[in-house]
């Protein structure tokens, strides 16, 4: 029989999952209102199923499902929450979870999640499944017009970066003030972006491991 534990604050909604679980012939094996109180439970309750909330007291569930991920490495989480920031998603699935389910999903929906994790699946609500098809779609664009920058344009944002002001960034690189400018200009046409900040973030995050290298790789170790 498959061990369930749950992690939620809301003692309705707590007690409403367990007995969810169990008469659907699952055996709830544990239920914590807090990530601490899971930290210390679960792992000796040693369920194959958490359901996790995000939104805790104290520490949050997904530094809660990382630390479950360390400890239980079998152990299957699925994120059962309200919140649909694709971040919170992103940093739940990368901390371990194995799936994504809202809590207005159906009784259906929340057991075939269960079910699905334990056959091997990823399950998620199809209204999260978008928003991550989304992401990447609009991760793939981005990806596409970084590609499209010089080498020396790179360079430039690698600096900038950095917290050099553009007269330093003339100076390390040798080259005119006005040719900073122009090389930015042409960066933030090619980005889509206005100003220097956003190029920055444009970079990292389309490219974050090129980028984080070229960065560390600059002429020199700060500004001045």
């Amino acid at each position: 029989m498959t061990k369930v534990a749950i992690v939620e604050d809301n003692s309705t909604l707590r007690q409403y999952l367990a007995k969810l679980v169990a008469n659907a012939g699952y055996r709830c094996v544990c239920t914590c209102g807090s990530a601490e109180e899971a930290m210390v439970k679960i792992p000796e309750s040693n369920p194959q199923v958490v359901l996790m909330d995000i939104h805790l007291p104290g520490e949050s569930g997904v530094a809660c499902t990382a630390f479950l991920r360390e400890k239980m490495p079998k152990v299957q989480v699925i994120m059962l929450t309200v919140y649909k920031d694709i971040e919170m998603i992103f940093q739940a699935l990368k901390a371990g979870a194995c799936g994504y389910v809202l809590k207005r999903a159906s009784e259906k929906e929340i057991l075939d999640a269960i079910a699905e994790v334990r056959a091997g699946g990823a399950p998620m609500t199809s209204q999260v499944a978008r928003m991550v098809v989304r992401s990447f779609q609009q991760d793939s664009t981005e990806s596409s017009q970084v590609d499209r920058l010089s080498p020396r344009e790179m360079e430039v944002l690698a600096l900038v970066a950095k917290g050099y002001a553009n007269k330093e960034v003339a100076d390390q690189m040798k080259i005119s003030y006005g040719t900073v400018r122009i090389h930015l200009a042409h960066a933030f046409e090619k980005l889509h972006v206005r100003c220097r900040a956003e190029a920055v973030a444009k970079l990292l995050r389309s490219a974050p491991n090129s980028a984080a290298g070229l960065i560390q790789s600059s002429r020199a170790g700060g500004p001045k």
